[in-house]
């Protein structure tokens, strides 16, 4: 069973945190540590944040920006590193993480990784495709050499290109071949080279050396300044076994510095010799050119005919021509006018005066058929509005008036009295006769015991 002391000493979250950061960070002040890199990220900070894991834990890395732009390569996820850090504890969030101040490849050298990192970037962006690649002259006006003044290389390299060809224009562009500033030496004499009018072709030799020693032949920089040359340049750097990033960008790597010289130039003699081979052909050849031509107009002259013959021939021919010109526009003459009297015939049955005549004629008889059916029309319409306008007068109101009747209405509304009964005494009454009206008030009287109206 727990026991709980009566004394107790109660920490808040920030001061055992604090404890906890200064126990670790004065154990393990600087420590060496190897891991395999995962979730790496770069922010626009600069700084490197990423974990470093085994097969059975992991630790958050840290790497600032002041530290990690001397690095010869870049992490990413997946690396197997070693660095040399020291732990720290985040105390916002409670986690403890290492703080790294070197960092390097495990089991391969800083200066390899970036070395095949370089090359795999910068063959991707396509500096090292063969379209890129400048052709050498086959005679450069002049030689530069971008090498040490001072080694051997470019004692070797004047020899074979003197003895190859004496009279040559060489000049060197003096750099430091390894060192720091070696660098910026070679971008600064590849710059240069590219103002110089004369330029034919340079070579960028150095002797053999380790990839230290090689390292300012790996650079970006100078890759870059290769590329951008408008001047040949051929690569010469080590032996035959070394490569550099300046071999890959080069127009033409050479196995060593004496093989460049040797590719830059052909040798004036062999030129010479086979100047002399051409011009001997070429005398040979011309030579059996012209007996060719003197055969060829030996031959032409034989084959000339008499001007007068050709003249006869060509007057022949322009009969004969004449001839056939004049039968061929008889015969045309002749088609065209039978179609001519063709088409006169064909105009004349479809001509308008007789389509005008024809249709005058049919308009009249329609006329006359018109006239002689609106007369018996109209005449069926006189006779059936005779025999209804009988028929109506018989039955007009008027003619009943004609013969001595009269319509009595009563006044104001116009009613018709038909009967005596309907009216009043002094009513206004207004009788219609067959001329004209007249208009009457009603007097009462009795005629057979009965009210009579008048």
């Amino acid at each position: 069973m727990l026991t709980i002391p009566v004394e107790r000493k109660i920490y808040s979250v920030s001061q055992l945190t604090a404890n906890i950061k200064s126990i670790l960070e004065e154990s393990f002040p600087f420590i060496w540590i190897s891991g395999e890199i995962s979730n790496f990220k770069s922010p626009v900070s600069g700084h490197y944040y990423f974990t470093l894991k085994d097969s059975r834990s992991q630790i958050n890395a840290i790497m600032f920006r002041g530290q990690n732009r001397n690095l010869k390569f870049l992490p990413e996820d997946g690396m197997k590193i070693t660095g040399f850090g020291r732990i720290s504890v985040y105390e916002p969030r409670g986690t403890y993480q290492i703080i790294l101040e070197y960092l390097e490849p495990a089991g391969a050298g800083a200066l390899q990784a970036a070395f095949e990192q370089l090359k795999a970037r910068l063959a991707e962006e396509g500096l090292f495709d063969e379209i890129h690649k400048e052709t050498l002259p086959f005679l450069p006006s002049k030689i530069y050499l971008i090498t040490s003044p001072t080694g051997s290389v470019v004692h070797d390299m004047i020899r074979v290109l003197q003895r190859r060809y004496l009279n040559l224009s060489i000049s060197i562009l003096p750099v430091k071949v390894q060192g720091d500033d070696a660098e910026d030496e070679i971008v600064t004499a590849i710059s240069l080279l590219n103002t110089f009018d004369d330029a034919g072709v340079a070579i960028i030799a150095r002797g053999g050396g380790s990839l230290e020693d090689l390292c300012a032949f790996n650079s970006e920089s100078v890759a870059r300044a290769i590329f951008a040359s408008q001047v040949p340049i051929i690569s010469a750097i080590g032996h035959e076994t070394d490569y550099t990033i300046a071999d890959f960008v080069a127009d033409l790597r050479a196995p060593t510095p004496s093989a460049a010289a040797e590719l830059v130039i052909p040798v004036k003699n062999d030129l010479l010799q086979h100047q002399m081979m051409l011009f001997k052909q070429l005398r040979m050849r011309f030579g059996r050119y012209l007996q060719n031509q003197s055969n060829k107009l030996h031959n032409l002259t034989k084959q000339l005919v008499h001007p007068k013959r050709k003249l006869d021939d060509l007057t022949l021919r322009l009969d004969d021509v004449f001839m056939r010109l004049n039968r061929i526009l008889k015969q045309s003459l002749i088609q065209k006018h039978e179609r001519l009297f063709w088409w006169t015939d064909r105009l004349k049955k479809n001509s308008p005066g007789n389509q005008i005549r024809f249709l005058r004629d049919t308009i009249i008889k329609h006329n006359e058929t018109l006239l002689f059916l609106t007369t018996s029309l109209i005449n069926t319409k006189r006779l059936t509005l005779k025999e209804l306008t009988g028929r109506l007068n018989a039955l007009n109101p008027i003619a009943v008036l004609e013969r001595g009747y009269s319509i009595t209405r009563s006044l104001p509304d116009k009613t018709i009295i038909s009967d005596a009964k309907n009216v009043s005494d002094g009513q206004l009454l207004e009788i219609l006769l067959a001329k004209g009206t007249i208009r009457c008030r009603v007097e009462k009287d009795k005629s057979n015991g009965e009210k009579e109206n008048i």
